[in-house]
């Protein structure tokens, strides 16, 4: 029988009659949603087990780590400058990785591992290739911090080639999909007004848990990264949609625009859970709320919006995050475009299909003949 990639998610019901999933392991308990399976799932799955684990691993003592040890080596990641100009978000999402290495792994020296080690445990996920590779990256760090402390001289991580993972991440939302999101929640609704900010600025769940009035500035919606925030943070400063501004008229002035019923900011997380519901019941198993932010640079790169001008709106810092997003939109744009170009042609002819000269050329020589 093949084993779980979630062992511990144990299904229970609501007093609603519905069906949720809850972490249990030995004493503790966390929360996993109801969306089996989904990129929230598995989030909260790992900071649970994380949760679980430093628990576990709490109260030995600084004095019982051995020192030169993968844990000696966490513990000292921690308290450095890399990680400290880390958001706490983001600390949230490191730590599951890092400390399921460190529970099972943490009493090695780091100088005993080596590509062959490493290769070894990452072959272990190979079945998720993307959780492998996310923890390639975690150990990259850690063992980059090891050559810092002069443990290491060569980082083992670094010589494990990633695997290769199919798809595009994240899915797009396509207008199909935004229309019938639409139908199912309609105007007036906090599922209506939330896909609408999220698609009309293109910003994070992170970021749009934070605006509210106070970020509409002479008909323009500025805010900064939470993501680059250690930074002074980007900002990003969107003309404001008049479909957004129909959307947000007439909301309190004292809360956040997706505000809880007790009028508090909603936490991301609580966003990210109530998206999957919403999109459950519309039959949008494959959206998420990333995907409305692929979603506007979708938009954007089919109106013709180049790269630059697509990263003032979604506040990406490289290129490369951006050409990711809109890759097939634009390979969409650019085909028509040489299309169009091998249509018109120079002598104003534009039907090629019933033309073969103009794919072979003549020779004055004759074919040889078999055999001679």
């Amino acid at each position: 029988m093949k084993r779980s990639a979630f062992p511990h998610a144990k299904p229970y019901s609501d007093r609603h009659g519905r069906k949720r999933w809850r972490y249990r392991r030995k004493s503790f308990s966390g929360e996993l949603g109801t969306a089996y399976g989904s990129d929230e799932f598995k989030r909260r799955y790992a900071e649970a087990e994380a949760e679980f684990l430093g628990r576990s691993t709490r109260g030995a003592g600084a004095e019982r780590t051995r020192p030169g040890s993968v844990s000696d080596l966490v513990a000292s990641f921690y308290k450095s400058p890399q990680w400290r100009g880390l958001s706490e978000s983001t600390h949230r999402t490191y730590k599951g990785p890092i400390e399921q290495f460190r529970a099972e792994f943490g009493h090695l020296l780091v100088a005993s591992l080596h590509r062959k080690h490493v290769a070894k445990i990452l072959a272990r996920k190979a079945e998720t290739p993307a959780a492998s590779n996310n923890l390639r990256k975690r150990l990259m760090q850690l063992l980059d911090h090891a050559i810092e402390l002069d443990w290491i001289t060569v980082n083992p991580a670094k010589l494990v080639k990633p695997y290769k993972i199919g798809g595009e991440g994240f899915h797009a939302w396509d207008e199909g999909e935004i229309a019938r999101f639409f139908e199912v929640h309609k105007p007036g609704t906090l599922a209506h007004r939330a896909v609408t900010l999220m698609l009309y600025t293109g910003a994070a769940r992170v970021d749009v848990v934070k605006f509210g009035p106070w970020s509409v500035k002479e008909g323009r919606i500025e805010y900064r990264r939470q993501k680059t925030m250690r930074a002074n943070g980007m900002l990003v400063s969107i003309p404001l949609h008049p479909d957004l501004a129909e959307v947000l008229a007439d909301l309190p002035d004292d809360r956040p625009y997706l505000a809880t019923a007790y009028g508090k900011s909603r936490s991301p997380e609580g966003l990210g859970n109530s998206m999957r519901e919403w999109c459950d019941a519309a039959g949008l198993h494959n959206c998420t709320a990333h995907g409305l932010r692929k979603a506007c640079a979708r938009r954007l790169a089919e109106a013709g919006a180049t790269s630059h001008e697509i990263m003032a709106v979604t506040g990406h810092k490289t290129l490369a995050e951006v050409q990711r997003y809109t890759e097939s939109a634009m390979r969409e744009g650019l085909a028509d475009a040489a299309h169009a170009k091998l249509m018109a042609r120079p002598n104003g002819e534009q039907n090629v299909v019933n033309l073969p000269h103009r794919f072979t050329r003549n020779s004055a020589k004759p074919l040889k003949e078999k055999g001679k």
